[in-house]
C-alpha cells in the first residue's frame, strides 16, 4: 500500500504534487488574512447554562447598558477648578462619541445629601457639583461619607475618581441574540421545520456579521477614548478600564501573540535545527513544511468560521512544534539509514526505506496526540470544544502534510551523509544511557518521590479565575483594574436578586403618615393624587420588602471580599439621612418613585427594582485583586446564608452576573478533566495494547507520561497556580504530545531487543538512535515554548513554561524509567 502510494503517485508526480501544494498553501494563506478572533466574556460561558439564562433575563429587565470606567487620580484636589475642568473638558469630549449614551461623573450626580433639601423639593431637581451653589466643604464630606459615592465615584482618601461611560445599545444585536436564544431553547425542545432551521441559519449568520460590526464600532471607540485621555496623562494617573476595552485589548494581545510568536519560534526553530543538524537542507525542509501546515490549517479555519479566542491562541505555536516534532523524527531516521546503508545509491530508495519503518510510529503518536486534544470536547465550554476539534484537525494536517511534502522535496536533492559535530559535543542520550544503567535504585525512588510529591500538590490544586492576575503588571489593564479594584469598590460583578411574594394587604389597605413637620403638610395634596391609583407601583414598597433588601444588602456589605454593594438599600439609606434620619414611609417611597426626574431614575432605582416582577436586584463587585479570594467558596457561602436572612425560600434568593457565569465554567472544566484525563488514559492504554500487543508494555508506556502530567498539576498545586481557562486544558495536551516520546522508544527498544536479545545492549543502541530524535524534538518544543514567556497574557506564560516542563519530564522517564522498567519485568 505504501509502495504503491508512493511509487505510483507521489514520486512519479512528485513536482506536480509539489506545486499543488504550492497553491493549496497560497490560497489558504489568504484565506487566512480573514480569520476571526473573538475574546468576548461570551466565549467564557458555559452554553448550556441555566445560570447564563437567568442572567439574560436579569439584563433585560434591569438598566444595564455596558459601560467603560476611566479611573483618574489627579495631581492636584479633586475639587480644584483645575481638575473640575479637566473632567468637563474630558466628559464633553467622550460625549461627542457616536457610541457613547452618557456620562456620569462627580460634576453631573445629584448632590443628595449637600444640597440640604427636604424630600418635596427633590422632587423639583437637584443641584450638582458643576452648578457652583454648595460649598465645596459640604460637597466633599457628601462624597466621601455617602452610600451611593463613596468606594464607587470617589476613593475613600478622596484622591481618585471614576468617569463612567454608558454605552448606546445596540438594539439589532440584542433583537439577534435574543432571536439565536429563542431558536435554541426550541431545538432543544423538538426538531426545528426546514423554514424555521432556514430562519435559525440566517439568524445565526446575520448575527455573526452585527457582532463583528460591533466590536469594529467598539475597537475605534476604544481607540479614540484613549486619544482623548491621552491628552490628560501630565495631569495625573488615569486609565480606562471595563469589560469592552479587558475584551479589545485581549483581542490585540491575542493577534500579537499569533504574529510575533509564531514568527519567533519559526525563527527559534532555524536556530535550533542549525545548531544540530548543521546542513541547509535539514533547516530548509522543516520550515517549509512547517510554515505549509500553519498556513493551510489556518485557511481552513477561516473557510469554516472557526474564531480564534484566548483559549486557541495558542494554536500557531502548538502546530509549529508539532508539525517539527514528525519532521525531526523523520531527519534523525533518514540520517541513520544513509549512514548504515551505504550501498543504497539511489535517493527515492533511502526516503521509502525511511518512510516505512516512521509511518507505523508517527501514524500512533499523531492518533494519540488527537486523543488528548479530542477529550476537550467533554469540556461543556464551546472555546474549549472548538480548540480540542481545531488542533485534532491541526495534527492530522501536520501528519498528512508532512508525510507528503518531506519526502517530495527531499527527493529532488542528493543523498547527504550526517554531520555529526553536535552528537559529539552534545552527546546527552548516551550519556543518560549509561547513568540509566548504574543506577536503577535511584531512578525507581526519584520516580517514587516525583509521584508522592505530585499527589500531594494535586490535592491542593485550586480553580481560581483572577482576571487581573491574567495580565502582565506593566499593562494598561492590570494598572486600570488595581485601581478600581482597590480604589474604587472592586472590578468583577456579582447581582443577587429577592423575589418577592405576593401581598395581599399592599393593595388595598391605606398608610396613615404621620405629620411631623411642614413639608408634610406640603405635600398632602400629592399624597391624596397619588392614593387614587390603587393599582400604582407606589404600593409595592411596603416596610416587610425594604426590610429585607435593606438586611440582604448590609450582609453582603458585610462580608471581606466584598467591596461596592448597591442597591435600593442605598437609596434608603441616603434617603434616611435626608427625612432627618427618619425612615421613608412606603408612601413617600412611592412618591419618590413614580416622581423622581428620569435622568435621576436611571442612576438610582431602575438598576435595583423591577416592580412589575415584584423583585429587587442587589448588585456588589468583588475585589479580584484579593490574594485569599475564594469565588466558589463566597458563592457557595451567600447562596447557603441569604436566604435566612432574609426568610425566604433558597428558590427566591438567586445569583447571576460574571462572577457566577465564568466560576460555573471553571468548574466544570475542573470537572470535566478530571473525566477527560481517566478517558485518555484509557484512550492511550487500547491504543499500547493494540501497539505493543502486551500488557505489561502498556502500562510501562503510560508511566513516564502519568509521571510528566503529574509533576505538572503538583507543581502547580505546590506553587499555588490556579486552574483556570487555560492552564486546565495542559495535562490533556501535553499527555497527547509527551505520550509520542514513549512509543517511539518502546517502538525502536522493540527492534533493537530482537536484533540483541539483550535488554542493556537493547537501552543503549535505543538511545543512540531514536533516543537522538527524542532529546532534539524535546529541545525543540521547549525552545519554542520557552518563546511565550513574553507574552502579556499570563495563561500563555503558564501554558508555555508548564508545557515546557512536561515535556522535559516526559523524555527524562523515558530515557529512564522506561528502560529500567524494561529490564525489570522482561516483557520480550
Amino acid at each position: 500500500m505504501i509502495d504503491f502510494f508512493y511509487n505510483k503517485i507521489i514520486f512519479k508526480y512528485s513536482r506536480v504534487v509539489a506545486l499543488l501544494l504550492l497553491a493549496i498553501t497560497v490560497l489558504m494563506a489568504m484565506a487566512s488574512m480573514n480569520l476571526k478572533i473573538d475574546a468576548s466574556s461570551d466565549t467564557l460561558v458555559l452554553e448550556n447554562d441555566k445560570d447564563l439564562k437567568y442572567y439574560q433575563l436579569i439584563s433585560k429587565r434591569y438598566y444595564t447598558p455596558d459601560f467603560l470606567v476611566i479611573a483618574y487620580t489627579p495631581k492636584k484636589a479633586l475639587l480644584s477648578n483645575e481638575v473640575k475642568l479637566n473632567i468637563k473638558g474630558l466628559s464633553d469630549k467622550l460625549q461627542e462619541l457616536s457610541l457613547v449614551s452618557n456620562i456620569i461623573s462627580i460634576l453631573n450626580v445629584p448632590l443628595l445629601e449637600s444640597s440640604r433639601k427636604n424630600l418635596a423639593d427633590i422632587l423639583e431637581g437637584l443641584p450638582t457639583l458643576k452648578d457652583g451653589v454648595i460649598e465645596e466643604k459640604l460637597i466633599k464630606n457628601e462624597f466621601i461619607n455617602s452610600y451611593l459615592y463613596k468606594n464607587n465615584l470617589v476613593s475613600e482618601d478622596f484622591k481618585t475618581t471614576a468617569i463612567l461611560i454608558n454605552l448606546n445599545i445596540d438594539e439589532q444585536l440584542k433583537l439577534l441574540r435574543e432571536k439565536k436564544n429563542k431558536f435554541s431553547s426550541l431545538e432543544k425542545e423538538r426538531v426545528l421545520s426546514v423554514e424555521e432551521s432556514e430562519e435559525y441559519k440566517n439568524t445565526l449568520n446575520l448575527l455573526r456579521k452585527q457582532r463583528d460590526i460591533n466590536r469594529e464600532n467598539q475597537k475605534k471607540l476604544i481607540a479614540d477614548i484613549r486619544d482623548i485621555i491621552s491628552e490628560y496623562k501630565d495631569t495625573g494617573e488615569i486609565f480606562l478600564g471595563g469589560i469592552p476595552m479587558i475584551a479589545n485589548d485581549v483581542v490585540a494581545f491575542v493577534k500579537n501573540d499569533l504574529k510575533v510568536f509564531g514568527i519567533s519560534i519559526l525563527i527559534f526553530l532555524i536556530i535550533t535545527l542549525s545548531v544540530i543538524f548543521r546542513q541547509y537542507r535539514w533547516i530548509f525542509l522543516p520550515v517549509i513544511t512547517c510554515a505549509s501546515s500553519v498556513f493551510i490549517t489556518s485557511g481552513i479555519f477561516s473557510l469554516f468560521n472557526w474564531e480564534v479566542t484566548v483559549i486557541s491562541s495558542n494554536y500557531i505555536s502548538l502546530q509549529l512544534i508539532l508539525t517539527m516534532a514528525i519532521t525531526i523524527h523523520l531527519i534523525v531516521r533518514y540520517r541513520e539509514l544513509a549512514i548504515a546503508n551505504s550501498s543504497i545509491k539511489k535517493q527515492k530508495d533511502l526516503i521509502m526505506l525511511t518512510l516505512k519503518q516512521m509511518v507505523k510510529p508517527c501514524f500512533f503518536t499523531v492518533l494519540t496526540t488527537i486523543a488528548g486534544f479530542s477529550s476537550l470536547v467533554l469540556s461543556g465550554l464551546l472555546p474549549v470544544i472548538n480548540f480540542g476539534l481545531m488542533m485534532s484537525v491541526g495534527v492530522s494536517i501536520s501528519l498528512l502534510l508532512t508525510f507528503i511534502l518531506f519526502p517530495v522535496l527531499l527527493k529532488e536533492m542528493k543523498i547527504l551523509l550526517p554531520n555529526l559535530a553536535f552528537e559529539k559535543k552534545f552527546n546527552l542520550p548516551q550519556l543518560i544511557a549509561i547513568f540509566t544503567e548504574k543506577n536503577n535504585f535511584l531512578i525507581l525512588a526519584t520516580s517514587f518521590l516525583i509521584l508522592t510529591l505530585s499527589l500531594i500538590g494535586i490535592s491542593n490544586l485550586k480553580v481560581e479565575n483572577s482576571f487581573i492576575d491574567y495580565f502582565k503588571s506593566n499593562t494598561e489593564i492590570n494598572k486600570g483594574m488595581l485601581v478600581i479594584d482597590k480604589k474604587l469598590g472592586g472590578t468583577t460583578l456579582l447581582d443577587v436578586t429577592i423575589d418577592f411574594a405576593k401581598e395581599k394587604s399592599q393593595e388595598k389597605v391605606p398608610i396613615v403618615v404621620e405629620k411631623n413637620n411642614e413639608s408634610d403638610d406640603e405635600m398632602d395634596d400629592i399624597f391624596d393624587d397619588l392614593l387614587e391609583d390603587e393599582n400604582s407601583a407606589k404600593y409595592w414598597f411596603t416596610s416587610d420588602k425594604m426590610e429585607k433588601i435593606e438586611r440582604l444588602h448590609d450582609y453582603l456589605d458585610s462580608l471581606e471580599e466584598t467591596g461596592k454593594v448597591l442597591s435600593f438599600a442605598t437609596i434608603l439609606k441616603v434617603a434616611k439621612k435626608i427625612n432627618n434620619d427618619r425612615p421613608l414611609d412606603s408612601i413617600q417611597l412611592g412618591l419618590l418613585y413614580e416622581k423622581l426626574p428620569e435622568q435621576y431614575r436611571k442612576i438610582i432605582v431602575d438598576p435595583y427594582i423591577s416592580t412589575e416582577n415584584n423583585q429587587a436586584r442587589i448588585t456588589l463587585r468583588v475585589k479580584d485583586s484579593d490574594p485569599n479570594l475564594r469565588r466558589n467558596q463566597l458563592i457557595e457561602k451567600i447562596r447557603k446564608e441569604a436566604p435566612d436572612i432574609v426568610n425566604l425560600d433558597e428558590n427566591r434568593v438567586k445569583l447571576s452576573n460574571i462572577l457566577i457565569l465564568y466560576n460555573n465554567m471553571l468548574q466544570s472544566l475542573f470537572n470535566s478533566q478530571i473525566l477527560t484525563l481517566g478517558i485518555v488514559v484509557l484512550i492511550l492504554f487500547c491504543m499500547f495494547l493494540l501497539l505493543f500487543k502486551s500488557f505489561i508494555i502498556s502500562v510501562i508506556a503510560l508511566f513516564p507520561n502519568l509521571l510528566s502530567i503529574g509533576s505538572v498539576l503538583g507543581l502547580m498545586g505546590i506553587c499555588n497556580i490556579p486552574l483556570d481557562m487555560m492552564t486546565i486544558t495542559i495535562a490533556a495536551i501535553s499527555m497527547g504530545i509527551a505520550v509520542d516520546n514513549t512509543i517511539h522508544y518502546i517502538f525502536r527498544y522493540r527492534i533493537e531487543f530482537a536484533k540483541s536479545k539483550n535488554y542493556v545492549n537493547a537501552m543503549k543502541k535505543t538511545h543512540d538512535s531514536i533516543g537522538y530524535a527524542l532529546y532534539y524534538t524535546t529541545l525543540t518544543i521547549i525552545m519554542g515554548f520557552s518563546i511565550l514567556v513574553f507574552s502579556n497574557f499570563i495563561p500563555s506564560i503558564y501554558f508555555g513554561l508548564l508545557t515546557s516542563l512536561a515535556m522535559l519530564i516526559a523524555l527524562l522517564a523515558s530515557l529512564t524509567v522506561v528502560p529500567r522498567l524494561l529490564t525489570i519485568f522482561k516483557p520480550y
